[in-house]
């Protein structure tokens, strides 16, 4: 397996580990490596940029991206690279991520930004849609992506059996 990270994920601050890992998780549940980094739009915009213009040449294949507030990181790394750019909005003011979300989802057209959901949700499906991208041209990694949903829908079936049962004791 090549140990060349694939995914970068990206946080403005250590305190979005939390939400973010989730995207790691599911990178590492798929044996997808990735690199973390916490980079700032505003506070260390040189590196941001350096960082994103160089991440094609280092193998990277797609970013996941974190930001609260104005969240303006996905867009700066979005307009410095050609890569897919996966937002995930974070909860970081009194707005509970609206702010996030409405700053992520509404990128000016031709700098795009694929949006997920806010906070661990989005998180995850962002690690699922990285996988999905890297699925177009890896068979083995589809495949998985197949079982991962079939387990998906076992797991609800049992659920349904368990409260079914519950339902007949009730």
């Amino acid at each position: 397996m090549n140990n060349t990270p694939q995914i970068a994920i990206l946080m403005g601050s250590d305190s979005d580990w939390d939400v973010m890992s989730e995207a790691g998780k599911v990178l590492k549940g798929f044996d997808i490596p990735f690199e973390m980094l916490v980079t700032s739009a505003h506070r260390t915009p040189e590196r941001t940029h350096a960082y994103a213009k160089s991440a094609a040449a280092r193998g990277i294949l797609a970013f996941i991206v974190g930001a609260g507030a104005a969240a303006h990181l996905a867009g700066v790394i979005a307009s410095e690279s050609n890569l897919p750019v996966i937002g995930v909005p974070l909860s970081a003011t009194e707005l509970k991520g609206m702010d996030a979300l409405l700053a992520t989802v509404q990128m000016p057209g031709g700098v795009p930004v694929a949006t997920m959901a806010i906070g661990k949700a989005g998180a995850k499906n962002a690690g699922i849609f990285a996988a999905q991208i890297l699925a177009l041209s890896d068979p083995q990694l589809a495949a998985k992506l197949v079982r991962y949903r079939e387990e998906m829908a076992a797991a609800v079936t049992k659920k349904n059996e368990a409260l079914q049962a519950k339902l007949a004791d009730f």
